[in-house]
């Protein structure tokens, strides 16, 4: 259940605001460019994430005017990132904290970078995920959007607004999540109108804290994923280099907001920098090895098969590959259109498993590429997430057609089970932020 809603004076204005848990020191929320402090209990992955800080300090959230519950404002009256400092000094004080740790996504990361500058006594520590110190292009500042892709925006959002457009820049692991669709969609209608919300973005347009950075004095971490296509992860070094003392972090994946995706080690992340402690948290979490696989050139199968001898081929994959991870004791994880997640206890009988899959295939006249990588994974809701599951496709992705590619951590355990491989060098795969080196199998007799 959504904790209690109260409201905060701010001049003339109503702050809505949220106070939930019972932690050693307050910590607070600032949402991005809108948000509905009631609406984001409904979402599950939000609604966890916020457990979850909540579990280590005393939250407060609250929705900034204009957005939400908070008193609208005239759109031709822009809000400052001033009177925005008003309003999270308002909260706080009503919410009875004398100094708090700030942690701001997205457009919420300048307001709280500004208001640690301006008022340290009040900032214990600050943090960002997403955020970024302009928000037009310029020759120093090339990793944000150009004025004319700023006003196509504007135009975009004032015709789509409230019907979940965008999600495939902001949330692209939800992107097939129809749930997640549904509640964002009607997110942002609750949060603000058509012409506030572009109203907000103009004004996200004009704000530039560059100058700001050196002056903060305060403990800093910056946050962002590495693959986000909404505000680069340049960003964020860029940020972290004009903060004096800043940590920077970068994490795997290409969604904007820290709450979708893999999220653990992000609350990992937070909870360390602002306790000096990372604590267990409720959750298995296993050794395995993850086998990912998925068809070459589908497309372009599609493409000539036509979609009925398409989905026909696409079930004689799956009772194949079902039938090989049968065999050597797999277990399916996910399916993704002809993609296939399975985990094993045992990384030989997974390459076994990889070889006999991709030998099959050529009856079924098709070649298929396969990834595995060794990793410790989170057990949530019965299937297995995590790093591990995203660098085994990666892996996989990195494979030449009919080929089993393996991480160096997949072949050093594997040692005396008579499996050869050739060495495919060290590689950059997107989404990682090490190099990996990588085996292909030659071979893989039963047996040892």
């Amino acid at each position: 259940m959504a904790p209690q809603t109260r409201y905060a004076r701010s001049g003339d204005l109503s702050i809505a605001y949220q106070v939930v848990g019972d932690g050693p020191f307050d910590l607070v929320l600032v949402h991005g460019w809108v948000s509905n402090i009631d609406l984001q209990w409904d979402e599950p992955h939000l609604s966890k994430f916020l457990g979850r800080l909540a579990s280590f300090a005393r939250l407060i959230t609250f929705d900034k005017r204009g957005t939400g519950l908070s008193d609208r404002v005239p759109v031709n009256e822009l809000p400052t990132l001033e009177q925005r400092m008003d309003d999270l000094r308002a909260v706080m004080d009503a919410a009875g904290s004398e100094q708090a740790a700030l942690f701001g996504v997205s457009e919420g990361g300048a307001l709280c970078l500004l208001f640690a500058a301006t008022h340290p006594d009040r900032v214990r520590a600050v943090l960002t995920f997403g955020s970024y110190a302009r928000r037009v292009w310029s020759p120093d500042y090339p990793w944000a959007p150009t004025p004319e892709k700023r006003e196509a925006e504007y135009a975009e959002i004032l015709a789509t607004w409230g019907t979940g457009t965008g999600i495939e820049t902001v949330f692209p692991s939800m992107v097939d999540n129809a749930q997640f669709r549904e509640w964002i969609a009607g997110y942002f209608r609750g949060s603000a109108s058509p012409a506030a919300a572009v109203a907000l973005l103009r004004m996200n347009t004009q704000a530039d804290i560059r100058s700001v950075l050196p002056t903060i004095r305060v403990p800093a971490l910056v946050m962002n994923r590495i693959e986000d296509g909404d505000v680069k992860s340049d960003e964020a070094r860029f940020i972290a280099s004009r903060i004096p003392g800043a940590g920077l972090m970068l994490f795997p994946g290409a969604d904007h907001v820290p709450w979708v995706g893999q999220t653990e080690e992000i609350l990992g992340e937070i909870e360390e920098f602002l306790t000096g402690a990372r604590l267990s948290h409720p959750g298995d979490r296993v050794l395995a090895t993850i086998l990912s696989t998925d068809i070459v050139e589908s497309t372009e199968l599609v493409a000539r098969l036509g979609d009925q001898t398409w989905r026909d081929l696409l079930d004689r994959h799956h009772t194949m590959i079902r039938r090989e991870l049968k065999h050597y004791q797999g277990r399916e994880i996910d399916t993704a259109g002809d993609g296939f997640f399975a985990a094993f206890d045992g990384p030989a009988r997974a390459i076994r498993c990889a070889k006999a899959v991709v030998d099959e295939a050529e009856g079924l006249r098709i070649e298929i590429r396969a990834g595995l990588h060794t990793g410790e994974c989170e057990v949530l809701d019965g299937k297995l997430t995590g790093i591990a599951v995203h660098t085994a496709a990666r892996v996989a992705s990195a494979a030449a057609p009919g080929e089993v590619l393996v991480s160096s951590t997949v072949r050093d355990l594997v040692a005396g089970s008579g499996i050869s491989f050739v060495e495919r060098g060290e590689r950059s795969l997107k989404g990682l932020p090490e190099r990996l080196r990588l085996f292909a199998v030659q071979s893989a007799p039963q047996g040892r």
